[in-house]
């Protein structure tokens, strides 16, 4: 296998002048237009590109989140696609508080991602294409795979949320009250203990260990208040939760990897388990130590989780 270029917290804020160079110069940004609004995209293809990586980015997260990836991909040799979910990063929101997680239907996301990849990622690449799902993209990228025709080889997903935590309220009673709350007429409000942007301490934080990741990633939602996504409606919970019980049925026809991150506080990972188990041709690997944001995480884990995605494109035909 090549060498591969990993990038590292040592070096990464040095470095933070060259990838913003490359991501404001190389990088093609632009708006796809839906029936219910604009999503925000970008891509990178490089000369002579061995497969392209089409990003399913996690809840509250924008592209911008992830230049840092981008940048270390591409000189893998990677084409890199990547899209902002309607409600999250420069995409459109549809409710006036912008910082409300909403969204109609579960299943819009996939539509909006089955055009995306139509419309923009077969257009602009022919060849190997393996779609890199996180959390809830984990959850949108399965739900498109199932319910479209497409030419992906596999599908790799770091802590994918097949299930989350409810925190101190009983799954069962959560999905009572969201279910209820919607019935109300109460689904643009937020969910109890929701609650517009918040950038907590890094000590205090749940989704990585690696300090210097962290800090930048809020430094540019701080830098860039468009981005900033608060807490979760009763109506994105109750689509949530109606739409998680739908995989028990589904099966998947090509490759699957699961990351899975031992210490995740957010996405439940017996589901996961779960879910591998009903897969003709899936995958599970546990990385120790980890927090959920495997792809944000310290370079021990990190490197662990994207050399084992290199191969796994590698594997691929």
């Amino acid at each position: 296998m090549d060498t591969m270029f990993y990038s590292t917290e040592q070096n990464l804020l040095a470095q933070q002048p060259e990838i913003s160079t490359f991501f404001k110069h190389s990088v093609y940004k632009d708006q796809l237009t839906t029936d219910n609004g604009k999503l925000h995209y970008a891509y990178v293809v490089p000369e002579q590109a061995k497969a392209a990586v089409v990003i399913c980015s996690g809840r509250i997260e924008g592209l911008d989140k992830y230049q840092e990836l981008i940048w270390e991909l591409q000189q893998n040799n990677y084409a890199v696609f990547i899209i902002d979910h309607q409600g999250q990063g420069r995409s459109y929101r549809a409710l006036a508080n912008r910082h409300k997680g909403y969204v109609n239907k579960f299943s819009d996301y996939a539509d909006d991602f089955a055009l995306f990849d139509q419309q923009i990622v077969c257009k602009h690449f022919q060849g190997k294409k393996i779609i890199l799902g996180h959390s809830m993209g984990g959850a949108i990228a399965f739900d498109f795979l199932t319910r479209f025709e497409h030419d992906y080889s596999g599908v790799f997903l770091s802590a994918p949320m097949f299930d989350f935590y409810t925190k101190g309220t009983p799954k069962p009673l959560a999905k009572f009250a969201a279910r209820t709350a919607c019935l109300l007429g109460f689904n643009k409000f937020y969910a109890f203990g929701q609650t517009d942007y918040l950038a907590p301490a890094f000590v205090d934080n749940e989704l990585t260990s690696s300090e210097v990741r962290y800090q930048l990633f809020r430094q540019t939602y701080q830098t860039d208040s468009v981005l900033q996504l608060g807490g979760v409606t009763y109506g994105w919970l109750n689509a949530a939760f109606g739409f998680m019980a739908t995989f028990e049925q589904q099966q998947l026809s090509i490759p699957l990897f699961i990351a899975s991150a031992e210490n995740d506080t957010v996405v439940d990972n017996q589901a996961q388990v779960e879910l591998v188990h009903r897969q003709n041709n899936a995958v599970l690997q546990t990385f120790a130590g980890a927090k959920h944001e495997l792809l944000f995480e310290q370079d021990s884990i990190r490197q662990a989780v994207l050399s084992r995605f290199y191969q796994f494109c590698d594997s691929l035909s």
